[in-house]
């Protein structure tokens, strides 16, 4: 199996990167590298320019306005944005409820929401965790119970990602408690405008909002905003993560962390020299490098197989292990890098607008935020331990 890249696919990230400099606003780019927030204008901005290029929804069919690309090409233009500093796509309506819409939604679906995903009108939010329903997602207790035209839900959602700032929800609901777990369960869209919902931030150990609890108390939902069968929700939970597993591992994401923690490690010194020069630490970095550059081949070798015809499989929940400890590896040097400015972090200095005086340098508050934000990447998209189960299960046979 060839896992390098082909002339092709070198001339592709050639025209990838030549877009980003063209294209990603300096200003914006410049704050991601620095590790400061970046606010939805921001985000938005981004998306609109790709779906203006036709680059924005990578995983949808040319005919809903994919880009056509293979997974080869899918993984060179992630690894390119995250290294150029662009502002991360946001996951929920492009490559979370959009696909599971062309996939089961009706014409009329598809018709109303596509566009309005692609066109960044609606913000979407995921509804899937609840209070003792994380990794054991099918044991969810949200119920939703028809009358007439319209479906009444009440429950409790939790780790909701920008609700605060979310147009619409798709939500997993139980619709027949008597069922077995994965069958009872259905898919609803659910406008964040509806009369009982409650939206509670929950405040981050970096001091960022970002997740939230949301609450439905005697929510209605018309019918027509049930996604695929009755009872089958299940299926279309699945599909949803299945154009996913090939990025779980971040790889894009830690090159870039990789760059800024080697550019830190230049910039302060230990001795009277730079720090990178530091034979101890130095083979830190080495170490951490080498381990990303394993997973990255390994991560072409599950996107060859891919590319002709296979699906990710149990695999995939080795990439999501290894990602996460690579990132959490990078996120603990860079604070060491630091040192004791690492400690005190400014919000104010992490705003997108802040432009006053800086306690240290311009990486040092947000490499604290970053080191408290990477603990959460082992128990998001199944936890570790999860991981390691599946692992034991499909690949040890244990």
């Amino acid at each position: 199996m060839d896992i390098h890249f082909s002339a092709e696919e070198v001339a592709f990230r050639e025209q990838v990167r030549g877009f980003l400099e063209a294209n990603l606003p300096q200003d914006i780019a410049d704050r991601i590298n620095q590790g400061k927030s970046v606010c939805k204008a921001d985000q938005v901005l981004w998306m609109r320019t790709l779906n203006d290029q036709g680059w924005l929804a990578a995983s949808w069919p040319v005919e809903q306005g994919g880009t056509g690309w293979t997974a080869v090409q899918k993984h060179i233009f992630d690894e390119e944005c995250s290294v150029a500093g662009a502002p991360r796509i946001v996951p929920f309506g492009i490559n979370m409820v959009g696909p599971v819409i062309i996939k089961f939604g009706t014409e009329e679906q598809k018709a109303h929401y596509l566009p309005r995903i692609l066109n960044c009108e609606d913000w979407w939010c995921q509804g899937y965790s609840e209070p003792g329903a994380g990794s054991d997602l099918a044991s969810l207790r949200t119920r939703a119970v028809r009358d007439g035209d319209d479906y009444v839900v009440n429950g409790q959602k939790t780790w909701t990602s920008t609700g605060h700032m979310a147009d619409w929800m798709f939500c997993l609901v139980r619709t027949d408690p008597e069922a077995q777990q994965q069958r009872g369960i259905s898919f609803l869209l659910i406008d964040m405008k509806s009369p009982g919902i409650t939206v509670r931030p929950i405040i981050t150990l970096d001091g960022g909002h970002y997740v939230n609890e949301v609450f439905l108390d005697n929510v209605r939902v018309p019918v027509k905003n049930l996604v695929g069968r009755e009872n089958e929700g299940w299926t279309c939970a699945k599909y949803l993560l299945t154009h996913e597993r090939t990025t779980i591992a971040g790889i894009g994401i830690a090159k870039a962390m990789l760059s800024r923690l080697k550019a830190v490690a230049k910039a302060e010194r230990r001795n009277g020299k730079p720090l990178i020069e530091d034979p101890h630490f130095r083979a830190q970095i080495a170490d951490v490098e080498i381990q990303l550059m394993a997973i990255g081949m390994s991560n072409l070798r599950i996107l060859a197989a891919a590319q002709e015809g296979g699906v990710p499989g149990s695999e995939s929940s080795i990439l999501k292990i290894k990602g996460t400890e690579i990132r959490q590896a990078i996120t603990y040097l860079l604070t060491k890098a630091v040192g004791a400015y690492a400690n005190p972090f400014l919000k104010d200095e992490l705003g997108y607008d802040h432009e006053g005086e800086l306690l240290h340098s311009e990486f040092s508050n947000s490499s604290t935020c970053q080191y408290l934000d990477m603990r959460k990447a082992s128990v998001y998209g199944g936890s570790t331990e999860i991981q390691k189960n599946i692992i034991a299960k499909m690949i040890l046979e244990l």
